[in-house]
């Protein structure tokens, strides 16, 4: 029924446009007759008004008020009309004048026909304009479909949107343009409002509640693909992009040959659904910290807690427009009341001990923490003042006022670690055992898991900038490996510890195989349509400073038990010295507080004796 809407279209109006022009003809031509009281023949008549309504009508395709894209704008079809109708009618003029066969002869007589004319089929053509827009919104306006913005208004713009609209399976619902051509925006096409620039696009996907954005710019150079796509991905929106030029293929509609770019396809497992009812129960009415809370990490986690109703979740980092952004977002779902954000640094502890105080917090999530490998190689000393003595803070106060629960955010790059990050995320589990062995009133526990798709500093937004600008995409080295896990899985694995604990353990997520970096790049340069080595190269740029092939998730010494949940282990206590782990961490503390690089790195090789360099093992994997 669409497309024989669609195609009737075109012929409807023309015949129309003749009819009015008939219409006019006659309306002018009684009117002449009974002022000047002459009477024409039949035949005389009958070839006159088909002259003219056949000039006009060559008239107005020759200037192109019969073309799809003239009959949208308003200001197009005022001009084309008005220039059709002014020459035809200096044509029939000249008829009249000259040509004997023509036996009327209107005089002044024929601009009044060439007014009533332009004035019946300007507001047919407008008219037409005005029903169709609301005919295609009404459409296209599925209530229970994702709104969907479509990037660029061009050809392949609206030809994805008729795509969606006569797709009787599609949950799209297309609800706008953007582009940045000047001429388009502010415009209306199919009903749909056109805005642009494409920089607003935050604004409108907010405005509109955007679920779905279609990159629709086939030709668009990689520069501005770039550019587009980068503020694409600052949105949170799911994304679609139409092939470039070259790949895409003739007779396939193009919205089916649109790529998704949902890196967790990229994991080569099925992503892990934790769901129990105890863990809505742990924080239901609770007064919750989540430290380093704008993060990729702590943001999710204050999205997971706050739909579970605490009493509470109070946010606290050092980046306050990281702080800001999830603040924003609670409060637009509705949570303003029990959200608070505190703008301070685990590090000062009475900073930290005022918190406390104020809040009187019940469960502390604590993801604060340096975590960029080769930046902590030339700055240890700050991995030490954040991580270690800022974990030492929090779990120290948590002791202190009688925080039920504290749960560490840990990683995989603490076991056997090669750098000053992973070591010192290793003493960060050290202070947790420690604390947990010498006071009981809190549960300290620790969750470790590997890298997390998507977080900020991950492989993955790098990749994905360098695709966008066109390549090399840059890895490490072709044998590295790593366990991935989404941001979603990490959080949920969190909750789920905070839940199971009795104090001192480490839980570990059953992450299935380690996945190697080169075919991580490889899936998502395909993801973005390119022929990996072909459309798209990848460089091996070396190991980076403290980074080592692989990673383990268990140390050698480490036992596993099961828990309730198949995919989440506890490892086994291990126990700490008490007395010299205190002494040894005091004096990790000054020097780093003293700013002594190099004593910090030696006494961090005591406190963690299986801390070696990368070197040793890479060297010791490469051989075997």
């Amino acid at each position: 029924m669409k497309l024989r809407i669609k195609s009737l279209r075109i012929p409807v109006i023309i015949i129309v446009d003749m009819l009015l022009m008939t219409l006019s003809f006659f309306v002018n031509y009684s009117f002449l007759s009974q002022k000047d009281n002459v009477v024409h023949q039949s035949s005389d008549i009958v070839l006159s008004v088909v002259s003219y309504v056949l000039i006009t009508t060559l008239s107005l395709f020759l200037f192109g008020a019969f073309k799809r894209k003239n009959l949208e704008k308003t200001t197009d079809i005022v001009f084309r009309v008005f220039l059709s109708v002014v020459v035809s009618q200096t044509v029939s003029a000249l008829l009249f004048v000259f040509c004997p066969v023509y036996k009327i002869n209107f005089g002044l007589g024929m601009f009044n026909t060439g007014v009533i004319t332009a004035i019946l089929i300007l507001v047919c053509h407008i008219l037409q304009n005005v029903f169709r827009g609301y005919y295609l919104k009404n459409l296209s306006a599925n209530p229970a479909g994702i709104p969907t913005l479509i990037i660029g208004a061009g050809f392949t713009g609206k030809m994805v949107y008729h795509e969606l609209i006569s797709e009787a399976n599609t949950d799209l619902t297309p609800v706008c343009f953007v582009d940045d051509n000047k001429d388009i925006i502010s415009t209306k096409i199919f009903g749909l409002n056109v805005y642009g620039p494409v920089m607003l696009l935050p604004q409108l996907c907010e405005k509109h509640n955007i679920g779905m954005i279609i990159f629709a710019i086939p030709s668009c150079p990689p520069d501005q693909r770039e550019r587009i796509l980068s503020i694409c991905n600052s949105t949170g929106c799911d994304i679609r992009i139409i092939p470039s030029v070259g790949e895409l293929k003739h007779g396939t509609a193009f919205f089916k040959q649109a790529r998704t770019i949902n890196v967790e396809q990229l994991l080569g497992r099925d992503v892990i659904s934790i769901e129990n009812g105890r863990v809505s129960e742990t924080v239901y009415n609770k007064v919750c910290l989540v430290t380093g809370g704008g993060g990729s990490i702590g943001s999710e986690l204050c999205r997971q807690i706050i739909a579970m109703r605490p009493e509470k979740i109070v946010i606290v980092d050092i980046y306050e427009n990281n702080a800001y952004d999830i603040q924003q977002e609670l409060i637009r779902q509705g949570f303003g009341d029990r959200v608070f954000v505190e703008i301070a640094s685990v590090r000062d502890k009475e900073k930290m001990r005022i918190l406390f105080e104020k809040y009187k917090f019940d469960i502390i999530f604590h993801a604060a923490a340096h975590k960029h490998v080769p930046l902590m190689e030339t700055n240890p000393e700050e991995a030490i003042k954040n991580n270690v003595m800022g974990t030492y803070n929090i779990a120290h106060l948590a002791h202190k006022y009688n925080v039920k629960k504290m749960v560490l955010i840990s990683t995989d790059k603490a076991v056997n670690p090669t750098n000053v990050m992973g070591a010192s995320k290793r003493v960060c589990e050290m202070v947790m055992q420690y604390m947990s062995q010498t006071y009981s009133n809190t549960k300290y526990t620790s969750v470790r898991f590997g890298n997390v798709l998507g977080s900020n500093g991950s492989v993955i937004p790098l990749f994905t900038k360098q695709i966008e600008a066109g390549g090399p995409v840059t890895v490490t080295h072709p044998e590295i490996i790593r366990y991935f896990m989404t941001i979603p899985e990490a959080v949920s694995l969190v909750l789920e510890a905070a839940t199971m604990s009795v104090g001192g353990e480490t839980f570990v997520l059953d992450m299935g195989q380690p996945v190697k970096i080169v075919t991580l790049a490889e899936n998502l340069i395909k993801m973005y349509g390119y022929e990996p080595y072909k459309d798209m190269q990848i460089e091996f740029c070396g190991l980076r400073q403290g980074e080592k092939l692989y990673e383990e998730l268990l140390l050698s010494t480490e036992n596993l038990k099961k828990t309730y949940n198949k995919k989440i282990f506890i490892m086994d206590q291990q126990n700490i010295e008490c007395d010299v782990f205190k002494e040894k961490m005091e004096a990790l503390f000054n020097l780093a507080s003293e700013n002594n690089s190099d004593s910090t790195i030696d006494i961090l090789h005591t406190i963690v004796p299986e801390f070696k360099t990368p070197e040793e093992v890479n060297t010791a994997i490469i051989k075997h």
